[in-house]
C-alpha cells in the first residue's frame, strides 16, 4: 500500500499527471470517475499566484469529489514559492507538488521547472524550505536530469527524501530530450531499489497501454504510474489498466455513445467552470482523441474544433452519434 504522507493511495496507484491546459477540474472529474487514484492540477506559477493573476488563481479551484488531489506549483525564487504555499493552502488540497520537470523554454529560462536540474542544491533547499512551511505533504515531479551527462537522479531523489519530500514522480527523460525518443525507466527503478529510499517512487513517461503499466509495476518494481498524454481525450485509460491488472484481458473499448456522452459532459462542465468562450476553446484538444480512428469522421471533428458557439458543438455531437452510433472500435 503506497502512502503519500498519511494518505493511503492504494496498491500501485494510477495518478493523473499535471498537464497545462489539460488537467483542469472537468477533465480531472472524468478521470476520477474512470479510476484515477490521485489527480493533480495544471501547474501553477508561484509568481502568477503572488501577482493574483486570474489564470493562476483559477487553477486553484478543486472539488471534494476529486480527492485526493494535489496542487502543483513551479518557480525558482524561495520567497515567492513560500508565499505561494500559503495561498495554495487556502484551497485545502491534500498534497502540494513541486514541478521540477517542465522542459518548456519559457519556464526553464527562469530557472524553474527542469531548469532547476542545473542547480541540485537549490532544488533541495527549496524543497526543504517548503516542507518546513506547511503541514501538507510536499511531493516532487522531476526528470532524470538536465541531459544524459548529468543524470544523478538516485542521489537527487535521496536528498529530496532526506529533507522531507513525501513522494517523487520521475519522468524517464532528460530535459534535453523534451518529449522525444523513448522514456528510460531503468534509472527510475534504480531510485526505487536504493535501500535508503522509503517514500513512494512513481514512474512517468510512455505509459500508453495497460501492458506498459504492468511492466512498470512488475518488471521495474515502481510504486505507481503517473499517466499523462495517454489520458487526453481518453479518461477510460485508468479503468482499462485496472481491468487488465485484475483479469489479464483488455476491457471493451468505449462505444460511440459513451464517447459522445463523455465529450458532452466534458464540454458542459468546462462551460460551467470557465464560461462559454473558454469552455468551448479549451476543450477542443480532447476531441481528436475521443474520436480517434473513425473513418470519414473528419467533417464532424472540424465542426467540433472550429465552432465557437457551444450549441453548434453539441449539435455536432448529436450528428456524429446519428451517423456513427453503431461504429465498432478496435485496438490499433
Amino acid at each position: 500500500m503506497a502512502k503519500i504522507g498519511n494518505i493511503d493511495v492504494g496498491d500501485f496507484p494510477l495518478l493523473l499527471a499535471p498537464m497545462e491546459d489539460v488537467s483542469d477540474p472537468p477533465f480531472r472529474a472524468l478521470c476520477k470517475e474512470q479510476g484515477a487514484d490521485v489527480v493533480y492540477t495544471e501547474f501553477i506559477s508561484s509568481e502568477g499566484l503572488i501577482r493574483d493573476a486570474a489564470k493562476s488563481v483559477m487553477k486553484l479551484d478543486i472539488y471534494e469529489k476529486e480527492r485526493p488531489v494535489g496542487i502543483q506549483i513551479f518557480g525558482a525564487n524561495l520567497e515567492s514559492m513560500l508565499r505561494s504555499v500559503e495561498i495554495v493552502e487556502a484551497s485545502n488540497p491534500d498534497i502540494i507538488d513541486i514541478n521540477f520537470g517542465c522542459p518548456v523554454k519559457k519556464v526553464v529560462s527562469k530557472g524553474a521547472g527542469a531548469g532547476i536540474l542545473k542547480d541540485i542544491d537549490l532544488m533541495v533547499s527549496l524543497t526543504e524550505a517548503m516542507v518546513k512551511h506547511t503541514n501538507l505533504p510536499i511531493t516532487v515531479k522531476t526528470r532524470l536530469g538536465w541531459d544524459e551527462h548529468t543524470i544523478r537522479i538516485v542521489e537527487v531523489a535521496e536528498r529530496l527524501q532526506d529533507v522531507g519530500c513525501q513522494a517523487i514522480a520521475i519522468h524517464g527523460r532528460t530535459r534535453a530530450q523534451m518529449y522525444k525518443g523513448e522514456a528510460n525507466w531503468k534509472p527510475i527503478s534504480e531510485v526505487k531499489n536504493n535501500q535508503r529510499m522509503h517514500i513512494p517512487v512513481f514512474g512517468n513517461g510512455d505509459i500508453n497501454t495497460p501492458e506498459k503499466a504492468m511492466e512498470m509495476r512488475d518488471v521495474y518494481g515502481l510504486d505507481g504510474a503517473m499517466i499523462g498524454r495517454a489520458s487526453i481525450g481518453n479518461p477510460w485509460f485508468f479503468n482499462q489498466v485496472k481491468h487488465y491488472f485484475k483479469t489479464g484481458t483488455h476491457s471493451a473499448l468505449p462505444t460511440m455513445s459513451e464517447r459522445i456522452d463523455a465529450a458532452r459532459r466534458h464540454l458542459q462542465m468546462a462551460i460551467d467552470w470557465k464560461g462559454d468562450i473558454l469552455g468551448v476553446l479549451e476543450t477542443r484538444r480532447h476531441y481528436t482523441n475521443y474520436f480517434k480512428g473513425i473513418p470519414d469522421f473528419k467533417p464532424y471533428r472540424i465542426k467540433m474544433v472550429t465552432s465557437d458557439d457551444a450549441k453548434d458543438v453539441f449539435a455536432a455531437f448529436d450528428e456524429a452519434l446519428d451517423v456513427f452510433g453503431d461504429y465498432h472500435f478496435s485496438r490499433p
